[in-house]
């Protein structure tokens, strides 16, 4: 890849991921303003469903609302915020990302099924952490926006990709110090999945 042109997906993580049919939703799937840095908001699906025959079948569960950047020359994915429907599937997504993730790296998961009054950092394979939120009636953007201290008319003006680039920027420089826990005690905390519809105005 040329440093002088913008990388393609195929360049970075999301390419591997497109090909392993794990992105779905695509709201934003190009290169960013910074070189060599690709932008992905969408989902990224952490298990599928059986197949039969030819039949299309969406995936089994996901990682929902994906705001991530990916790095070209490295082939990795420095920061990375999504929805998780329950506080088990971190697993999953620690394992289908952990070629791409970097112990310096930003990963922030919004969970249905944590106490709403809890936040923590969880170990992710190679040395990253993923930092856990409860999230309910609201959408990873808009907790991303009030984590990072952005506010909406500090990006009102700017373009796709480069509202993603300087939201998650700011998101890395977000300082998370939540309590660590392991995984099997998050498991064994973590409350029944709670309907996303439930509480929302038809």
């Amino acid at each position: 890849m040329s440093t002088l042109t913008a990388p393609a997906i195929s360049d970075t993580p999301f390419g591997t991921l497109a090909a392993q049919h794990r992105l779905h939703n695509a709201v934003l799937k190009e290169p960013l303003p910074a070189p060599g840095t690709f932008g992905f908001r969408g989902d990224i699906a952490l298990a599928f469903q059986d197949q039969v025959a030819d039949e299309a079948r969406p995936p089994a569960y996901s990682l929902e609302q994906v705001l991530a950047v990916g790095d070209a020359a490295r082939a990795k994915i420095p920061v990375l915020a999504g929805y998780l429907h329950n506080f088990a599937w971190l697993k999953d997504a620690g394992e289908v990302l952990a070629d791409y993730l970097v112990p310096e790296g930003t990963y922030v998961f919004f969970v249905n099924n944590i106490d709403f009054l809890k936040t923590y950092s969880v170990a992710l394979p190679g040395g990253a952490t993923a930092k856990v939120l409860p999230l309910d009636e609201s959408t990873v953007w808009k907790e991303v926006l009030e984590l990072a201290g952005v506010e909406k008319t500090d990006v009102k003006k700017m373009s796709g990709p480069e509202k993603l680039e300087y939201v998650l920027a700011q998101l890395a420089a977000t300082k998370m110090d939540y309590p660590a826990i392991s995984y099997e005690d998050g498991v064994a905390a973590m409350e029944p999945v709670r309907n996303r519809n439930e509480n929302r105005p038809v």
